[in-house]
């Protein structure tokens, strides 16, 4: 039986053919392997992935500039890490990288690191090494500012439109809790938010950081609402093989995403280099610090502040990640569920 060589081994064959025929057109057999982002800081040339397309988080300007929370952390890690090593700071080289291709842009060795609203979870950590997380997130609704009638999730249910993209988690949470909402699903985010401009739908749910982003960019015409449980629901979940019980309280936030930065598998110096970078980016604790500095900047003080103030005793929301602490990936025990609530 003939065996199908990969693309990569096609490629590399192809480089060996050029090499042995003098070394003609070598130019174009670039490298497929992952790139170590200390040898290419080292070097003095980075090429860091991050989203075009999200106001606030990531976001290519009309001159070609890139800006947002995202960016700002990829810029200060680096440099940092340059200061660090002694060189000087690298020049950076920005690569769109959408949520399906992350990964293989990592592996072909086509971005350094990419920062772009990427929740670490385990399966994505069996491809990639994960630093952070650097920012703890929530899933949320965006109202338009002038529409009272959307104070909690259940208000969802009167009669109202809500709009999420097509088979996102966001939209299938709702859809368990309340099975009457009427799901609009579109095709990507800000299809969303210009149906919620125009009044096509009444909210839109996803991670809240994205939702302050646009809040941020439309200013005045949004707010942002809270998403919670509002029954206790008795569920289940895989823990160890088995299917167990995971009972939720009333009042716990819809979902809890972690945003990492993703390297190549076993680039353990570069991740640990990167981790030192994010908690030298959080000092001093506080308003003063280089993260919440970059954070109000871009989604806005009054979301930052909100962010804030909701955590407390008892609480079941944080606000200030720990780099480098991935207990959260490992898999935990679910809670039993009270007897007769199922």
């Amino acid at each position: 039986m003939r065996t199908r060589k990969s693309p990569r081994a096609t490629a590399v064959a192809a480089c060996l053919v050029i090499m042995a025929l003098g070394g003609a057109l070598l130019s174009g057999c670039g490298s497929t392997e992952p790139r170590n982002l200390i040898d290419s800081i080292r070097s003095g040339s980075v090429i860091l992935g991050t989203k075009y397309d999200q106001p606030g988080l990531g976001q290519r300007n009309p001159d070609k500039t890139v800006t947002g929370f995202d960016p700002a952390v990829s810029e200060y890690v680096v440099n940092y890490i340059a200061d660090q090593q002694k060189v000087p700071h690298p020049k950076i080289t920005w690569r769109e990288t959408p949520s399906a291709q992350r990964e293989t842009l990592i592996d072909n060795g086509e971005v350094d690191m990419i920062a772009a609203t990427y929740s670490i979870n385990a399966a994505r950590s069996k491809k990639v090494d994960f630093a952070g997380p650097y920012l703890i997130n929530y899933q949320g609704l965006l109202v338009r500012s002038d529409d009272d009638s959307i104070k909690t999730l259940t208000d969802l249910e009167n009669g109202k439109k809500l709009c999420s993209v097509t088979g996102s988690t966001p939209a299938q949470n709702v859809k368990k809790q309340l099975p009457g909402v009427q799901l609009q699903e579109y095709d990507s985010y800000s299809s969303c938010v210009e149906g919620l401009r125009r009044g096509k739908v009444d909210a839109l749910t996803t991670d809240e950081v994205i939702l302050a982003g646009y809040a941020k960019f439309w200013e005045g015409e949004f707010k942002l609402v809270d998403m919670t449980y509002p029954n206790a629901y008795c569920g289940s979940k895989e823990y160890e093989g088995e299917t167990v019980d995971n009972y939720i309280k009333a009042g716990t936030p819809f979902s809890t995403e972690r945003y990492g930065i993703g390297m190549a598998k076993g680039t353990t110096e570069a991740v640990n280099a990167v981790n030192e970078a994010l908690r030298a980016m959080m000092r001093p604790e506080g308003p003063d610090s280089p993260w919440q500095q970059a954070l109000r900047t871009n989604i806005g003080n009054s979301t930052v502040d909100k962010m804030i103030d909701r955590v407390g005793d008892g609480s079941t929301y944080k606000f200030t990640p720990t780099p480098g602490d991935l207990a959260f990936v490992k898999p935990t025990p679910g809670k039993p569920c009270p007897a007769g609530s199922k």
